[in-house]
């Protein structure tokens, strides 16, 4: 009996891979972006390196944002030595709104504009501490750090042409997330034991909300569910548990193709395709929560109170124009 279940164990673990391999979509296509600045959030490692590396191969100039500066840096010269494209490494904190407003100042006064921006980074399974915004950590990461950063960086990405493209990388998780209590405060939104689904179902709502907002300002917003991919979002886990990721679920390389294809594919210059969802490099439906505008109008207008809280309302509404 033991050794019957073993086999077929066994057998799912390789039909399952098999149908794995044979329905993943890899962008494949020599577009080129020379003269493109390209920043990646959480890039020293898994699907923003991949991400950073597949760009950077493309002709772009990238720069990686990352908390881990060393891990950054070792990671810009090994993407420099493979593509022999300029990469460069700059500090960026999430959880701290200083650490990104700092970020953004910088880019704003050393590039002539940003091309690409793809909000890559993300955390999970975290204790949920607080920040020294006051925030829980993995809102802050995953949600409220993405959003600060992308409406400081908006005026250089108007500047960008053809069109600038902001990338979230989002999760089928979203689906799980809940849309309760969101105009209330961010501690109840992001209640610890729904946190994760409820910032993956932020960025979708985000994506979509953002895309109406710069419509006419030369700039497409989309969002995306990578597949499951075995990530150091993961690195905590038991041992045991690492193994089976690793056994069942994509690569890095793998699960960055649709990002790459976002950032890359002629496909959104031809159509005007903002504000969508898509997986596997194919545009999909998301849940019905994430299409609710109440809902996104709500996360909107409390990500700027809590993202801005201390600035002039008046250079927020230009920033966000």
């Amino acid at each position: 009996m033991f050794l019957t279940i073993i086999y077929f164990v066994i057998v799912f673990l390789i039909t399952y891979k098999i149908y794995q391999k044979i329905t993943l979509k890899k962008f494949i296509s020599d577009i080129t972006i020379p003269n493109k600045l390209v920043i990646v959030t959480g890039a020293n490692t898994g699907i923003g390196y991949e991400t950073a590396k597949e760009l950077s191969r493309r002709g772009a100039k990238v720069i990686l944002a990352c908390r881990d500066i060393n891990k950054a840096q070792k990671a810009a010269r090994e993407i420099e030595a493979f593509t022999g494209n300029n990469v460069i490494a700059k500090y960026l904190d999430l959880a701290s709104f200083k650490s990104v407003t700092e970020f953004a100042k910088d880019i704003i006064e050393t590039e002539r504009r940003v091309d690409i921006l793809i909000n890559n980074a993300g955390t999970g399974v975290l204790d949920n501490s607080l920040t020294e915004d006051n925030l829980p950590v993995e809102a802050q990461v995953n949600h409220f750090g993405p959003f600060l950063l992308t409406m400081l960086l908006l005026p250089a990405m108007k500047e960008s042409k053809p069109k600038a493209r902001i990338i979230n990388v989002s999760s089928l998780m979203h689906k799980f997330g809940t849309v309760e209590d969101l105009d209330k405060q961010a501690k109840t939104f992001f209640g610890r034991r729904r946190v994760y689904a409820n910032t993956k179902l932020a960025n979708v709502l985000f994506t979509k909300r953002l895309a109406e907002e710069v419509r006419r300002n030369n700039v497409i917003v989309n969002c995306l569910h990578p597949g499951a991919v075995n990530t150091d979002i993961f690195r905590n886990q038991p041992r045991i548990v690492r193994f089976l990721l690793k056994l069942l679920f994509l690569t890095p390389e793998e699960g960055a193709q649709t990002s790459i294809f976002l950032a890359v594919s002629d496909y959104f210059d031809e159509r005007i395709m903002t504000g969508k969802y898509f997986s596997n490099c194919t545009e999909e439906s998301p849940s019905d929560r994430a299409l609710d505008r109440e809902a996104a109008q709500k996360l909107w207008d409390l990500s700027m109170k809590i993202c801005f809280k201390d600035a002039n309302l008046e250079e927020v509404t230009k920033i966000a124009k």
